[in-house]
């Protein structure tokens, strides 16, 4: 988003309120998430080390950072590499004109199908968004609802090293929900 918008010309005030808008919502949300979880979900401190993934991974960290290290490194650029080709392979063949098509005019439609852009799990989402948002295509607040859902290739890791699905299914609701709910919001909000 920021080197497409710095490439455009785009005014440093509305680079700043967008960054901004990001930061406070990230913030409120963040601390909303944590107080739920902290009240309804126990911690398991197991599942937080870094010795389960190693296990799963056979990767004996124990002998050396170094080998095991370079192993994680290349398993998971092997698996982002794949799924983010397929998914260029993918957004060339629809092309951003049929997006664009999908949602002009149309506020919670448009503010869902955002939602679902930023779902993709690399930097393409983030320049269809940002594209369409200065193409006016999409308004300022559905293209901040979308790269808040964006995630990057965090999605890809996550089901990828988190083997408990319902978990990553919640963690992906719960991206898509904000990010929706941002954009419904912030349309009304922002001129």
């Amino acid at each position: 988003m920021l080197p497409i918008l710095l490439s455009e010309g785009v005014s440093g005030s509305l680079i700043l309120k967008i960054l901004g808008i990001k930061i406070l919502i990230g913030m409120i949300t963040g601390i909303i998430i944590d107080l739920i979880s902290n009240k309804f979900y126990k911690k398991n401190d197991e599942e937080n080390k870094i010795e389960s993934i190693c296990d799963h991974d056979h990767c004996h960290c124990e002998e050396g950072i170094w080998k095991s290290a370079i192993k994680h490194t290349i398993n998971v650029f092997v698996f982002i590499f794949i799924i983010s080709l397929l998914l260029n392979i993918i957004i060339e063949y629809i092309g951003e004109d049929r997006l664009a098509m999908l949602v002009s005019n149309k506020p919670i439609i448009s503010a869902l199908f955002a939602g679902l852009i930023g779902l993709i799990p690399n930097c393409a989402s983030s320049v269809i968004l940002t594209e369409l948002y200065l193409s006016n295509v999409l308004n300022l607040g559905v293209m901040i609802g979308g790269l808040l859902i964006n995630a990057g290739v965090g999605l890809i890791v996550l089901f990828k090293v988190n083997h408990n699905q319902k978990e990553n299914i919640r963690i992906v609701l719960g991206l898509y929900l904000i990010g929706v709910i941002s954009a419904v919001i912030l349309q009304y909000l922002i001129v």
